[in-house]
This record gives C-alpha cells, structure tokens and sequence, in this order.
C-alpha cells in the first residue's frame, strides 16, 4: 500500500514538472488517501498484534 502512494507522488511530481496541473492534483489526492489508510491499517495490526494470546 505504502509503495502505491509512493508511486502516486512520484506520478504527480513528475506532472506537476511537466505542466499537467490536473493530473497532479488527482495524484497528490489519491496518494494522500493510500497513505492515510496505510497509516490505519498499520496502526490496527500493531494492536491486533499486541492482544495475540501468547501460550
């Protein structure tokens, strides 16, 4: 998840460099979005592993 944002931003970079404000704009927005549910997602399973029962 975390290498799909990263690669979004990389995208609207590399747009935003070459004039094509749209489509940076669409990809700054979709990397934003990966990230944070990346963030939820990495932050849920470091709890879900701190509750596992251990024997």
């Amino acid at each position: 998840m975390l290498s799909w944002a990263l690669t979004f931003l990389v995208i609207a970079l590399i747009a935003a460099i070459l004039g094509f404000g749209g489509v940076a704009g669409t990809a700054v927005g979709i990397a934003k979005i990966l990230f944070v549910v990346f963030i939820v997602l990495f932050l849920i399973s470091l709890l879900a592993g701190r509750r596992s029962l251990r024997i």
